[in-house]
């Protein structure tokens, strides 16, 4: 799969909105927000919610700085990026599923039922704004 495919103008903006998000989203795993964020990490998982919490937010810096700066290996970024929000989906569901509040707003059922249509559109904007989707689809054409 080829790791440059040329990218417009307005999925460079997007790319670069989804990479701040997730800087910040990574630093608010490490500080602030780090409590709440434990309420995503399913009791079944058998490592400590704060060790999780720390990794995950750490991964989330990195990526949102790689998806920002790292031309010549966006599409793999994209996808790595994608492949992390379908990895943490399970703690969403679980989140759910046990009722667990959060962050102020995650505090009802409504609330925890429609974030989980979201994670599907954080897959999308990255494979698109990233390129991933278009160096995917030029492969599958070429044989």
């Amino acid at each position: 799969m080829t790791n440059q495919v040329k990218t417009t103008l307005t999925q460079n903006i997007f790319r670069i909105l989804l990479s701040i998000f997730m800087i910040y989203a990574g630093f608010s795993h490490l500080t602030f927000n780090r409590i709440d964020f434990q309420a995503q990490v399913p009791d079944w998982l058998p490592l400590s919610k704060d060790l999780v919490v720390l990794l995950s937010g750490i991964v989330e810096i990195a990526l949102g700085l790689a998806l920002a700066i790292w031309k010549n290996e966006r599409v793999r970024i994209g996808w790595a990026l994608a492949l992390f929000f379908i990895l943490v989906f399970p703690g969403n569901i679980a989140q759910y599923l046990d009722g667990k509040d959060a962050f102020g707003v995650l505090n009802s059922d409504g609330a925890r039922l429609r974030r989980l249509f979201f994670q599907p559109l954080l897959i999308a904007w990255v494979v698109w704004s990233a390129g991933s989707w278009k160096a995917w689809r030029i492969k599958k054409t070429k044989h």
